[in-house]
């Protein structure tokens, strides 16, 4: 049988301490860990959210059917080897999102639910993935990784800053997560040389609270207390050498080390080299744990992109949105194969007896169903099992559904990722079938 030994990168909670606790007559230190916590042995849950601007062909965004036998509409056309891996889901909307009609006040919003300020004022909300990304802070060396493909517009439209256009993720309600579109600065952002932290050691990082924590307790518990943190700095120098012989001690990243080299400076001038880049470095960042969040901002809604790699040049993505034409599919697409490259790639990682997709969840989505502004339901694909807590293959449709906001769909990605919280945005319950 295996030893799982203590990781470093597992940050358990227990009276104001950033490891666990054994149990103690003095005080109840169990008992306020999230039911289904993960083991140190098990590889981490990871997110990524694939955003793409102007909707989609509004006759071939569809499906129906379960699992190998799942139709799709020529849009998802990529994804037909992945259908046992994902669920298409129907129906979900942001209420806020219908107050504006415009790009900008149906994008800001988009990953939580917030409602926008107008006026060229700039508030929203923290979005989902930085909420994870700030509770699970201290787990890897970043906390999330936010790459773009096209540049930020710092504008206004009909009363809305441009900046909700450019922006799905958000620190802050005012504060929109800074974009990297250099792909060579967002390789250098996970690789360059510094320490990280999860290579403090756990116990020197709590050792002025576990000092504290002595004067609270009686005798005979500081006792075992003593007792405990000499086990885990023993754990811990073993776990620096470990692997060092071939044995392979609890889980551990695929890769040690980039596997990728730095990418030229600059931004590409070809889109699909550029997309294609920010897609690797997506997969890099969780194959080697240096992140556990990722957005990938494929294009701004409004979107001013070209794309000659398609032989679509004449006209930007957001006019062409706005009539179904055969270059329009041509596009969206293009767009699914990014989300389909991503998913293959992670699914080729094997993780004992899972694939990394199938330890990840993968959300690509839009902030309106098609170039006609309809944000009354939004396209969303979810891709990959959380860790095995997700049934995929499915198809789920809201449509008729009274409670259907987008947040529900946040709250249990959330859970997968063992953040829980009673609200968010505008839902206080969870899809139920996530």
């Amino acid at each position: 049988m295996p030893i799982h030994r203590f990781s470093r990168r597992t940050m358990l909670r227990g009276l104001g301490v950033s490891m666990a606790l054994p149990w103690l007559e003095s005080l109840n230190v169990w008992g306020d860990e999230a039911p289904g916590t993960r083991t140190a042995s098990e590889p981490p849950v990871r997110l990524a959210v694939l955003f793409a601007g102007n909707g989609f062909h509004s006759k071939e965004w569809w499906a129906r059917g379960e699992g190998k036998r799942m139709e799709l509409g020529k849009v998802l056309t990529p994804l037909n080897d992945l259908r046992e891996k994902m669920i298409f889901i129907r129906g979900l909307y942001n209420a806020e999102a219908l107050k504006g009609n415009i790009h900008s006040s149906q994008t800001g919003n988009l990953l939580s639910g917030a409602p926008l300020a107008s006026g060229g004022e700039i508030r929203s909300g923290t979005s989902f993935d930085q909420v994870i990304a700030q509770r699970l802070s201290r787990s890897t060396k970043v906390p999330s990784l936010v790459l773009a493909c096209e540049k930020s517009n710092p504008s206004v439209h009909k009363n809305y800053s441009m900046l909700y256009s450019s922006h799905i993720s958000w620190t802050s309600p005012t504060t929109p997560t800074p974009l990297e579109l250099y792909p060579a600065l967002a390789f250098d952002h996970l690789f360059k040389n510094e320490v990280q932290h999860g290579d403090e050691s756990v116990l020197d990082s709590v050792l002025s609270e576990a000092k504290s924590l002595r004067n609270r307790i009686s005798t005979n518990d500081r006792r075992k207390l003593d007792e405990y943190l000499d086990s885990v700095r023993d754990v811990e120098q073993r776990i620096a050498g470990a692997g060092k012989n071939g044995e392979l001690q609890g889980w551990r990243p695929t890769l040690d080390k980039p596997n990728l080299q730095r990418p030229a400076e600059g931004v590409p001038q070809n889109i699909a080299d550029h997309m294609r880049l920010m897609s690797d470095i997506l997969v890099l960042g969780f194959q080697t744990d240096t992140t556990r969040v990722t957005t990938l901002k494929l294009n701004n809604d409004h979107s001013s992109l070209r794309f000659p790699n398609l032989g679509v040049d004449y006209m930007i993505h957001h006019l062409l949105s706005h009539s179904d034409t055969a270059d329009w599919l041509k596009v969206n697409q293009f767009f699914v194969e990014q989300l389909a490259y991503i998913a293959r790639r992670l699914d080729a990682i094997q993780e004992g007896a899972r694939t990394a997709l199938d330890n990840s969840m993968i959300l690509f989505c839009s902030s309106m169903l098609n170039g006609g502004h309809d944000a009354t339901q939004l396209p969303v694909i979810l891709l990959g099992r959380g860790g095995g807590r997700i049934q995929t293959g499915r198809v789920l449709d809201y449509r008729d559904k009274p409670d259907r906001q987008m947040c529900r769909l946040y709250l249990s990605m959330m859970d997968k990722m063992d953040v829980h919280l009673e609200q968010f945005g505008d839902a206080t319950t969870r899809l139920s079938e996530i």
